[in-house]
């Protein structure tokens, strides 16, 4: 394996789960680095790909800014991963332009790859290398060797510790969660500019999600942009600056939470007690009001909200709660009542 590969005993593997949360990365809130690279890092405009007669990209729209962690949503089938595949110059578009860090990513992918991670959903590793080995080679891979062989085995140590990974073990022996560890452990002790992440932690328990969580806040912190593509809504609300949503392979929504909020209604709870129909009439701008177990619930457009809770508390309401969109609302809302099945020969793409 070369002189610059660490020895791969050396590392302890703690047996208690709590440690790793112990040794998280405290950068969440923290004042972001500022780094040389500014302006879009990703931009499609246009972007369609067929396969046949299938239009898996049918003119989508994305665009990543610098130091953001973007969240990319959609069911199976709308797109996500050809669109991931066409970024790494896996795939190449059919139609419309497509730039990564400014350069062409089908022309210019061995230059682009240097300055990419990438995490797929599903990780296949050598079945007679062990997870170490798996680690370095495709660290290697990718930027060559260490320029600071001993900052990579800090980072790989680290790493390693907290997502509670046995780096000596077999590929063969690894579960799925281990493998998407080896992913991950491998994306993130080399440092990169671009995290293209495809549903990154399929396969990992509550706690190693936020280990993994924790890895983001911090390459957020030194100045990297992340793609997340992920299925699990409140990971994506909690780690995303902004989201973009495909439906059908073109762009249904895009923004920051707060934008894509007003979209959407806020819904709004308070108790019955002494609440009868004519008082109720009074709240302005209420939608699909209904009294349930001791509650009224309703719901007000963004534009609505302050002249709702003024009638809220001319009433004197009590046990007041008022809840803005969740992403999972403004997800449905583009897929609830009109999903549409992907076409048999691309139900494994999304």
């Amino acid at each position: 394996m070369g002189a610059a590969t660490p020895p791969l005993m050396e590392y302890s593997v703690s047996p208690d789960p709590r440690r790793a949360v112990a040794k998280l990365p405290l950068s969440h809130g923290r004042k972001r680095r500022s780094v040389g690279i500014v302006g879009l890092v990703v931009e499609a405009t246009g972007l369609r790909k067929r396969f046949g007669q299938v239009h898996a990209l049918d003119g989508l729209d994305l665009s990543v800014s610098a130091g953001e962690v973007h969240g990319f949503l959609g069911t199976n089938g709308a797109g996500k991963s050809t669109t991931i595949r066409i970024l790494l110059g896996l795939a190449r578009a059919s139609g419309g332009t497509v730039r990564v860090f400014g350069a062409d990513p089908w022309d210019d992918a061995v230059s682009l790859h240097r300055r990419i991670a990438y995490v797929p959903g599903d990780v296949s590793l050598w079945p007679n290398l062990s997870g170490g080995e798996a680690i370095d080679l495709l660290s290697r891979l990718r930027r060559g060797a260490p320029h600071d062989v001993a900052e990579y085995r800090r980072r790989r140590a680290r790493l390693l510790d907290v997502f509670q990974l046995d780096p000596a073990r077999k590929g063969r022996a690894y579960s799925k969660g281990n493998r998407q560890k080896v992913a991950l452990v491998t994306a993130f002790a080399t440092p990169a500019d671009l995290y293209v992440l495809d549903e990154p932690t399929s396969g990992l328990d509550p706690l190693m999600e936020a280990v993994f969580a924790a890895e983001i806040y911090r390459v957020r912190d030194e100045g990297a942009t992340v793609l997340l593509s992920s299925h699990i809504l409140s990971e994506v609300e909690q780690l995303c600056d902004r989201v973009t949503i495909i439906r059908a392979g073109t762009t249904a929504e895009t923004g920051t939470l707060s934008e894509l909020r007003h979209l959407t209604r806020t819904e709004i709870a308070f108790s019955s007690d002494g609440m009868d129909a004519s008082r109720l009439a009074q709240i302005a701008g209420a939608h699909d009001l209904e009294v349930r177990d001791g509650r009224v619930r309703l719901t007000t457009d963004s534009t609505d909200l302050a002249p709702t809770l003024e009638s809220l508390a001319a009433l004197r309401v009590q046990a007041l709660t008022v809840a803005p969109a969740s992403l999972e609302e403004l997800f449905l809302r583009n897929y609830g009542e009109r999903t549409v099945a992907a076409p048999p020969q691309l139900a494994t793409r999304s």
